[in-house]
């Protein structure tokens, strides 16, 4: 049975506990998942800033997958704010579209694999301190990124998984407040997959 009382009191440490470093990377997080939600190109200014600073957090705390994941980020927010950017002009705004099923499988099936093989290189090679969880949150969140960036309303649905885990990930880790907003980020993705789907329907009216 869950002790809330000590999980309420260990959260209230760790945010007591929280660096500056950790507390910017969460507001621009935060600031990121707003703007994406209204579909803003600066959502890639703010996610960019914010993995900038998770690359050294997570690299302290021993998670070397999360570090690599958020370089990532970083490549991904130039490109899409050229991506969106670029929609923008064209269209007033980047538009919503959606992959087809077999391409849902064939990506998580990847995910799957290439996380136990990095898995096995962690165990033998690092201290990793979680060698599957790590790097399956990574690759699902390299795949949920990709798709953000070319707009693709399914994002938000991988995002409500991979932030699931990463809220257990983080506060194992004693990242407190980073794990609190992987749990605020969850209805962020609800908000923002209703958002999505809402523009793709009238989008698909229209046409």
């Amino acid at each position: 049975m869950i002790d809330w009382r000590h999980l309420l009191t260990s959260l209230v440490a760790g945010l007591e506990a929280t660096t500056a470093p950790e507390a910017a990377a969460v507001v621009l997080g935060l600031t990121y998942s707003l703007l994406a939600i209204r579909r803003s190109r600066w959502c890639w200014v703010a996610g960019g800033a914010s993995s900038a600073i998770l690359i050294g957090l997570s690299w302290a705390r021993h998670l070397p997958m999360q570090a690599g994941l958020n370089i990532y980020y970083v490549a991904v927010s130039v490109y899409g704010w050229w991506h969106w950017s670029r929609e923008q002009a064209e269209q007033g705004s980047p538009q919503v579209s959606r992959w087809p099923l077999y391409k849902h499988l064939l990506a998580c099936l990847g995910v799957v694999l290439a996380s136990a093989l990095t898995a096995r290189w962690l165990s033998a090679e690092t201290q990793a301190a979680w060698p599957f969880l790590d790097p399956l949150t990574t690759w699902g969140s390299l795949l949920a990124t990709w798709l953000a960036a070319r707009v693709k309303l399914e994002n938000w649905l991988y995002w409500l998984v991979i932030d699931s885990l990463l809220a257990f990930l983080f506060g194992s880790q004693g990242l407190h407040f980073v794990a609190l907003l992987s749990i605020v980020y969850l209805g962020f993705s609800t908000v923002g997959f209703l958002r999505w789907r809402k523009s793709y329907r009238a989008l698909a009216c229209a046409n």
